[in-house]
């Protein structure tokens, strides 16, 4: 695991030097989201980070990628045996997704945006997702935007999934 992140972080540091000079724009961003499908049932939100660089490659289209880390957050459940019960607590787990993507800006403040990619699991025994993660943003200005998406991640046969917010700061 430890080799996984050593390389996820390599990757990135070694594309955010080389897209420095072209033009692009860093961006450090909160996230929140909120499980949905069966996830849900079990975990009650999702909390994170990431950073993420924006290459333009046309005047309205820009080449996006990301990195970051998600942890879900388990729910308390009560489960009745008659006049007994027993409470437990959903364990949190955390994954590192790592996503390229497309932006397109709609209008001065408005985009959509595509992104694709691998959440990488942090827990023993986690498996490697495939990311998609479909969204539209609002950029209140040079510096900060928020940006509203669904993301999936399909490994098994299942899906992970959730609707996620990112305050983003641009630097």
């Amino acid at each position: 695991m430890k080799k996984v992140l050593l390389a996820t972080l390599l990757f990135v540091g070694v594309a955010a030097t080389s897209f420095a000079q072209d033009g692009g724009k860093f961006s450090i961003g909160v996230e929140a989201g909120l499980p949905v499908g069966e996830i849900s049932d079990t975990h009650s939100f999702a909390i994170g980070g990431s950073l993420k660089y924006d290459l333009p490659i046309a005047s309205d289209l820009a080449f996006t990628a990301s990195a970051g880390y998600t942890s879900f957050q388990g729910k308390t459940s009560t489960i009745q045996y008659g006049a007994s019960s027993i409470t437990a607590k959903w364990p949190a787990f955390g994954y590192i997704p790592v996503k390229a993507g497309i932006k397109y800006n709609l209008a001065s403040a408005l985009y959509a945006e595509a992104q694709v990619g691998a959440a990488i699991g942090t827990e023993s025994g986690s498996k490697t997702a495939f990311v998609y993660a479909p969204g539209l943003g609002f950029k209140f200005s040079d510096a900060v935007d928020l940006g509203v998406r669904y993301e999936g991640w399909s490994a098994n046969g299942g899906t992970i999934s959730q609707i996620a917010a990112r305050l983003g700061f641009s630097f």
